[in-house]
């Protein structure tokens, strides 16, 4: 029996788990929860912060000497490629390059390698101080967008128009940085999409197109928050096309020969442009949830195929069908819940296909202003884009919250 390591024990990775399990691995999950809900799920488990690759190499290093050999490495909807290519590289398993993570986790360092080689990106540039800030803001014209370059879940991540205090901005910004870096690009007015991808021996299929939603753009301003997404996209097989010669344009830009690429990109004036590539599977349910649904592609359990070095076949890539599947999120109020409300009505809804809410009771809900401030979401499937959206709609509002 084979061992995967999956580091990262969040409630979005137990779909992931489960896989593993159904596919007869014994599955060893990473975590610094003590009470990661995942480690209900797995054979082994090991407490060591997954932002922590030193950490989580000693404490696995020595699991695979005393205990078990690790026969591949993973992330599962937790934004930490560096830390399985760390562990990867060390234990010498299949994973990308350790400089390959560099590049994908720094957005600095990762545009100025897509730009080399060629993928079209937003103007974008990084600032060092308030006073090079106020000058690009004086010559670059609005929108713009201010981001840390290395934070996560779109914290710290602001839509600039006239009338932002740009100090706040800066500092904002600033704050949501772990290493106090700030970067500066272009807005790009275009659909956007989130892609997930898998590069097989430097070859790019990518398994899911959707088409994000940003409909709260103005609601929760300047923060920028999306509300879900949905399946099939709008754009042809033309445009997929060019988004797939785009991605692998980009999977070598950053060294990957064989791994997963999630992609943000957006169809803007015509032209494929992307704003950030991952080398790690999405959250968000997106490649555990919706691309199975959507596609009948089951990209978890080629993505742990591709971890353990196993051979993939270039028919499981392919759709088997195309159902129309949205997600929409659910924003509570702010203030200390009392009370949830309309679960079971969930339970009996036959047009979800899953929903999740992890908003808790007691739980003080604040201003929404990145993605884990959101209470929850659930999935629908339609006969029409029109219809999976609508069935979304209606399953969240059968959800209440009562307040203290």
């Amino acid at each position: 029996m084979k061992n995967i390591l999956i580091i990262s024990g969040g409630i979005e990775a137990i779909p992931g788990i489960i896989k593993a399990k159904e596919m007869g691995l014994n599955v060893v999950v990473s975590d610094g929860n003590p009470n990661a809900p995942g480690f209900n799920y797995s054979d082994d488990k090991i407490i060591a912060s997954t932002y922590d690759h030193k950490e989580t190499y000693r404490k696995v290093k020595n699991y695979h000497t005393l205990k078990k050999n690790i026969d591949g490495v993973i992330c599962i909807a937790s934004d930490v490629p560096y830390t399985v290519a760390y562990v990867a590289e060390k234990l010498q398993l299949p994973g990308i390059p350790l400089k390959s993570a560099n590049l994908a986790i720094d957005k600095i360092l990762m545009k100025d390698s897509l730009s080399r080689s060629g993928v079209l990106v937003p103007d974008y540039h990084e600032i060092k101080s308030f006073a090079e800030f106020n000058n690009i803001i004086n010559t670059w014209d609005y929108p713009l967008i201010i981001k840390p370059v290395d934070s996560r879940g779109a914290r710290g991540v602001l839509r600039l128009v006239p009338g932002v205090d740009l100090d706040w901005a800066w500092n904002y910004s600033l704050k949501n940085s772990p290493s106090g870096r700030v970067m500066i690009e272009r807005y790009l007015d275009g659909v956007q999409l989130s892609t997930e991808s898998i590069i097989v021996k430097s070859k790019c299929y990518t398994c899911g197109y959707s088409d994000r939603n940003y409909e709260y753009l103005d609601r929760y301003a300047p923060h920028i928050i999306e509300n879900g997404s949905d399946m099939p996209t709008i754009f042809s097989k033309h445009v997929k096309k060019r988004i797939d010669e785009t991605i692998k344009m980009g999977a070598e830009s950053l060294g990957i020969k064989n791994g997963i690429i999630k992609g943000d990109i957006v169809i803007s004036d015509n032209e494929v442009k992307v704003i950030e590539l991952a080398t790690r599977l999405s959250g968000g349910y997106f490649s555990t949830n919706m691309i199975p649904s959507s596609t009948g592609i089951d990209l978890i359990k080629e993505a742990i195929k591709i971890s353990l070095g196993e051979k993939i076949r270039h028919k499981d890539l392919l759709p088997k069908h195309n159902k129309y599947i949205s997600q929409r999120y659910i924003f509570p109020n702010a203030g200390v819940i009392k009370k949830i409300k309309g679960i079971k009505k969930l339970k009996n809804n036959s047009s979800l296909k899953f929903f999740n809410i992890h908003a808790k009771v007691g739980q003080e809900i604040g201003k929404i202003t990145s993605h884990p401030s959101r209470a929850g979401m659930v999935i629908a499937e339609g006969t029409s884009r029109k219809d999976a959206v609508n069935q979304c709609k209606k399953a969240i509002n059968d959800i209440g919250f009562d307040y203290q």
